[in-house]
């Protein structure tokens, strides 16, 4: 895991410094809001429907236990006791006071933390494959390069007044568990003759005008990266909009000019650029590399696992469905759901918090990772240490066996919490979970992705859920709009809208009969939900969905 130098530390102090002046004149009058805005996003802080919000930056989403513990404290000290673990691996306080949130970046820095960038129309936090260093079908380990974009882009000079945000995501896998398709700009590490490349996707966004990213550039040798990515930057901060925040996105750009016309342009920025990186980069990068090398000694003894899965029921259904295989066969991936029935999807409590670092000390070599689905990983765990993390995880209320299910869903804080919310979501969320646990179909029906948004900026990312919900206003009553198709994965897709919205009494049934519809027609219980969708196409799940409320599949 990469450590803060001396150089880190005194720029976080310094800025922690001056935005605690800039409250300073905020409370006193000195600023008035419009002018404080955009002080405040500078440094993570958002003003929410009842209170200020401070999104803290996890860079690639991975924690140290000692960070996880201080943002507990943090919880505990300047919050309600919780924390929002969100879908860009950060994490969300959603209720501190104004006056306290320079003492709370203060405390945030003491562990190597800060909020720079996670708001704003810069480079927001770069993104991981939350399985980096440990997936079984990884190519390399994609977190080196990320942390080098972080360092690259962090208060650059040229990218801190965007057309509009930024968002940058890498993966190592040819499996895409990044949603690099999503981004502004997604990379896919990859070998060409042995020697390592990337794959560049450009354009790729959700919100009002989904669009799925375009390949740029089929294999940039990996030395030619940050210049490469400069160049795309600096293409964008002189060609995007910025008369029309909704058409702002790079997205838009690249389908106004088109795709070779915007390579065009970046190749010609490029020729410019390289030239000015010297070689800082890929010594940067060498340091990088040892750094996040995995080099850990695990407990060999598996005997206490196997006796386990053989005698409790519950503990194997546990393994069966939250841990993965690790490229090492001595250890194992345990995804920790944040997602049992009836809680908000993503919260974790100060205490919750707490156990997971002691876990994560005591058995995960002190590393703990974030994901953008909204729960927590333990990566590196010896299988013989799985009993311990089980036992562990029951004491705190975090045991929960349905990771992949459908009670494993996306949502957004929705109304509860944001200004541009239309809709409530944690409430359908909760509705949608409580019910599928009620009837007893989750591993009936198997892998499922469900993902809800409380409006059109699709932070719940809806429009690459199998199952998405779009939660609108219309004429001052809430109506929930269903997409089917959707993916995230290497085989991305923008789901298809079936028809008009539900309201919030229609909707948690609307998705029960479109499951039960899913699980006739299937041809085997091992056929996936996406699978049944791609091979029979949607009209069968409308007439489905609108059954019984008075409207006609037809006009849907």
């Amino acid at each position: 895991m990469h450590r803060y130098n001396a150089f880190d530390k005194a720029f976080v102090r310094v800025r922690n410094q001056q935005f605690r002046d800039q409250v300073r004149r905020r409370l006193s009058g000195g600023l008035t809001e419009d002018e404080f805005k955009p002080l405040r996003l500078m440094n993570g802080v958002y003003l929410q429907l009842h209170a200020y919000m401070l999104r803290v930056a996890i860079p690639y989403g991975t924690l140290s236990s000692r960070q996880l513990l201080k943002l507990a404290d943090i919880a505990d000290r300047f919050d309600k006791g919780y924390g929002h673990f969100t879908t860009r691996q950060n994490i969300q306080f959603n209720w501190p006071r104004l006056v306290d949130i320079p003492d709370m970046l203060d405390a945030l820095s003491e562990v190597n933390m800060h909020a720079i960038q996670t708001s704003g129309n810069t480079i927001r936090n770069v993104t991981a494959d939350h399985l980096a260093g440990a997936a079984e079908d990884e190519i390399e380990d994609p977190r080196p390069y990320a942390e080098l974009i972080r360092q690259w882009s962090t208060d650059h000079p040229e990218f801190q007044f965007l057309p509009r945000k930024f968002k940058i995501a890498v993966t190592g896998s040819p499996v895409d568990r990044a949603v690099i398709r999503a981004h502004d700009i997604g990379l896919e590490l990859l070998r060409i003759d042995e020697r390592l490349h990337a794959k560049v996707w450009v354009g790729g966004g959700l919100g009002r005008t989904p669009i799925l990213g375009e390949i740029l550039h089929h294999g940039l040798p990996i030395a030619e990266l940050l210049p490469y990515l400069e160049a795309i930057l600096t293409v964008y901060n002189l060609r995007g909009r910025r008369d029309n925040k909704y058409k702002a996105r790079i997205k838009i750009l690249v389908r106004a000019v088109g795709i070779d016309t915007f390579r065009e342009e970046v190749d010609a920025a490029f020729d410019q650029l390289k030239p000015t990186f010297l070689g800082a980069d890929q010594t940067l990068l060498e340091t990088l590399r040892q750094d996040f090398a995995l080099t850990i000694d695990p407990n060999a003894d598996e005997s206490a696992y196997h006796q386990r899965l053989l005698n409790d029921s519950l503990f194997r259904h546990w393994v069966e469905q939250n841990v993965a295989p690790h490229q090492r066969t001595e250890l194992a991936i345990v995804t920790v759901s944040l997602k049992k029935p009836g809680t908000t999807p993503g919260d974790a409590t100060s205490e919750q918090m707490r156990g997971l670092a002691e876990l994560a000390e005591q058995y995960c070599f002190d590393e703990l990772r974030v994901s953008h689905e909204q729960n927590v990983i333990l990566p590196h765990v010896p299988l013989g240490d799985l009993p311990a993390i089980f036992d562990g995880l029951q004491r705190i209320d975090l045991h929960t066996a349905n990771v992949g299910l459908i009670s494993d869903l996306i949502a957004c804080p929705g109304m509860d919490y944001c200004t541009l919310a239309t809709a409530r979501s944690i409430p359908i969320a909760q509705q949608i979970a409580q019910r599928f646990e009620a009837l007893g179909l989750e591993s009936t029906i198997g892998a499922i992705k469900l993902n809800i948004s409380g409006c059109i900026n699709a932070c719940g990312h809806h429009h690459v859920g199998h199952i998405g919900i779009l939660g609108l206003n219309k004429g001052g009553v809430e109506s929930y709009q269903i997409t089917l198709g959707g993916d995230a994965s290497e085989q991305a897709q923008i789901g298809e809208k079936i028809g008009p919205g539900f309201g919030a009494d229609e909707i948690v049934p609307a998705v029960e009969r479109i499951v039960h519809q899913y699980m006739a027609i299937r041809h085997d219980p091992s056929e996936p939900f996406i699978e049944t969708v791609r091979r029979v196409g949607t009209a069968i799940f409308q007439t489905a969905a609108y059954a019984c409320t008075g409207v006609e599949a037809s006009d849907a």
